[in-house]
């Protein structure tokens, strides 16, 4: 597999366990602001992002979570690339809400919530 991103943990904001029991995850760049940092998992980038971005079907690794893109947003890699920014909506969807987005198959919420810790890895792969 190819490595379109790799990053590491750097802190989850109080607010954004609540926002993954909802199913959604909310990347940012260490350097957030805070008001966005409350909500957001705090990332460094270690490899990547790639020039081109993933197509439906890459795989999306959390931790020891797996989860398959469903649907990409056409801002959403030139997002990532911009400021390390993105919004990740475990629904399955195909289209998603916002440019910005990514949409990935349906995960266990309680098993993403706890393997998700400062030091865990994320990585986009194709």
């Amino acid at each position: 597999m190819t490595i379109l991103l790799r990053t590491t943990v750097t802190e989850i904001g109080p607010d954004a366990p609540d926002l993954l029991e909802g199913g959604v995850l909310i990347l940012f760049a260490d350097g957030a602001p805070p008001e966005l940092a409350e909500i957001s998992v705090l990332h460094r980038v270690e490899e990547g992002p790639s020039d081109e971005g993933p197509r439906v079907g890459a795989e999306l690794r959390i931790g020891d979570v797996t989860s398959i893109l469903t649907g990409i947003g056409g801002l959403s890699w030139a997002k990532i690339r911009e400021i390390g920014h993105v919004v990740v909506n475990f629904n399955g969807e195909d289209v998603p809400e916002r440019p910005g987005e990514l949409c990935a198959s349906e995960v266990n919420t309680a098993a993403l919530i706890a393997g998700l810790k400062p030091g865990s890895e994320i990585v986009i792969s194709a």
